[in-house]
């Protein structure tokens, strides 16, 4: 039978603590089952064009590719804020801030969750106060995707800078994502959440964004959330899964590390050592496209054309001469 336009309420409960946290205002706090984060990004951009048609959606550069066709499907404007320096391999803080002042209110910013900037760089705690300070100044609505909690610090430490701004900001959105943390990708697993100004309004945006679900596809799957939900509900098998979470979580950061100090042997400088302070499955590694290509032709080493990499397929005993074949290319 049909579980309804919002999905596995229980899943959708079960989500919205874990990302808002257990002391979350639920009272304020809307979720709806999604087909996946993506899908969760276009039910919010659908929503956020109901209510406020045509807008603006700040966008980090660089951002995962599906960002920007899946705001402008739903009518929303595009601008984008810098965010990563190739040199430094660091966020562009002051460069970030500078872009969002010009924001016009009600713009909306999306924020990218612990992890989940394709660059593998993130915002610190510091920094994360300083958005949250500027979006109300500003009147702007964040936006925040976070597909990889519980990969970076852990669970909780992962979506501080969420709950930041939840504790800030009088409205929000959220696009959450279950594919990584518990391996559901096919099965389409994710949550968009609306955090409202009082019941009432949370109440009426809900209602409009089940409205968009209707017409985008009606209900999401069923067996992928539910196996989570039940994970979640469960105290042994949620014990289980983190445990699982936290082992993964220590071998990215482990290989992270390992990388880095084969690339400090090999090239003999710290031109690399930023691949051990980023978190979550990705780095960038700053080399350029010729490069790139060299290292697919010459050492059958791949990656994506800008040098991304995916940490968690390093092969951890094969460091040296990975790190070998990127310096030869080197300029």
């Amino acid at each position: 039978t049909y579980l309804g336009l919002a999905g596995d309420t229980a899943f959708d409960t079960a989500m919205a603590k874990l990302t808002f946290g257990d002391n979350a205002d639920l009272s304020r706090i809307r979720t709806a089952q999604a087909p996946g984060g993506s899908g969760a990004l276009r039910l919010v951009a659908e929503l956020l064009q109901r209510t406020r048609a045509g807008a603006t959606v700040w966008l980090s550069d660089p951002t995962w590719p599906n960002h920007m066709p899946v705001m402008r499907a739903a009518g929303l404007q595009i601008r984008d804020y810098p965010y990563f320096d190739a040199a430094s391999g660091s966020v562009r803080f002051k460069d970030m801030v500078a872009a969002l002042r010009t924001a016009e209110r009600g713009d909306v910013v999306l924020l990218h969750g612990c992890c989940h900037n394709p660059t593998g760089a993130n915002l610190d705690a510091a920094q994360w106060a300083e958005v949250a300070d500027l979006v109300v100044e500003r009147g702007l609505l964040p936006f925040v995707d976070i597909a990889y909690q519980g990969f970076g610090e852990g669970l909780d430490a992962d979506a501080a800078g969420l709950r930041l701004l939840a504790a800030r900001a009088p409205e929000m959105v959220v696009a959450s994502s279950c594919s990584k943390n518990f391996a559901v990708y096919r099965d389409r697993v994710g949550a968009a959440m609306i955090l409202a100004k009082d019941s009432a309004q949370a109440d009426v945006a809900m209602s409009q964004m089940l409205s968009a679900a209707r017409a985008l596809y009606s209900m999401p799957p069923d067996h992928g959330a539910a196996a989570v939900r039940i994970v979640l509900e469960d105290a042994a098998l949620r014990a289980d899964w983190q445990a699982e979470l936290e082992e993964m979580r220590l071998r990215m950061l482990r290989l992270r590390v390992g990388f880095a100090e084969a690339l400090r042997r090999q090239s003999n400088s710290d031109r690399f050592d930023f691949v051990a302070s980023h978190r979550g499955m990705f780095s960038r590694l700053g080399l350029s496209e010729a490069q790139v290509e060299r290292l697919r032709t010459e050492h059958a080493v791949y990656m994506v054309g800008d040098s991304r990499i995916n940490v968690a397929g390093l092969p951890e005993d094969g460091m040296d001469a990975l790190a070998k074949a990127i310096v030869s290319v080197l300029d």
